[in-house]
């Protein structure tokens, strides 16, 4: 499926992002938020595990915009952010949707991105450990 000169993930491959991540999460028994969104940023599909935290919805989102809309994990963003360095203030842009902490990576169809997935609901290396699994399945 193509949106603009770029190819989208599919709501079917969205899913298996969704159901790799979540097998991931009850392996290490913790329940995570997993968003997938678009090439073009739009929620593509979501799932909240039993137990996952209300407040990590919009982080799971979130995070899933930021890799997506930077073309790159968001845990690549965390020191690149930081007081002194060249993007520090990033997570302020885009109406304070941009997460600079691990848990997003994008979706890659050869060189494209088709998307990206968004994890949240553990700690940050959880999160990532289980982003890592679901961006595996695409």
């Amino acid at each position: 499926m193509q949106s603009g000169d770029r190819s989208t993930i599919l709501l079917e491959e969205a899913q298996a992002v969704i159901q790799a991540a979540m097998e991931k999460a009850r392996e290490i028994g913790q329940p995570m938020n997993v968003a997938v969104v678009d090439n073009g940023r739009d929620l593509k599909a979501f799932a909240r595990m039993e137990d996952a935290w209300l407040g990590s919805i919009n982080i799971a989102v979130d995070k899933a915009f930021t890799s997506a809309s930077f073309l790159m994990p968001t845990q690549e963003l965390a020191e690149m952010t930081q007081p002194g360095q060249p993007l520090y203030g990033l997570e302020t842009t885009n109406e304070g949707r941009v997460i600079n902490f691990a848990g997003g990576i994008p979706l890659m169809r050869g060189e494209e991105v088709a998307g990206a997935v968004g994890v949240s609901g553990g700690t940050v290396d959880q999160d990532q450990e289980v982003a890592e699994a679901g961006a595996a399945a695409f």
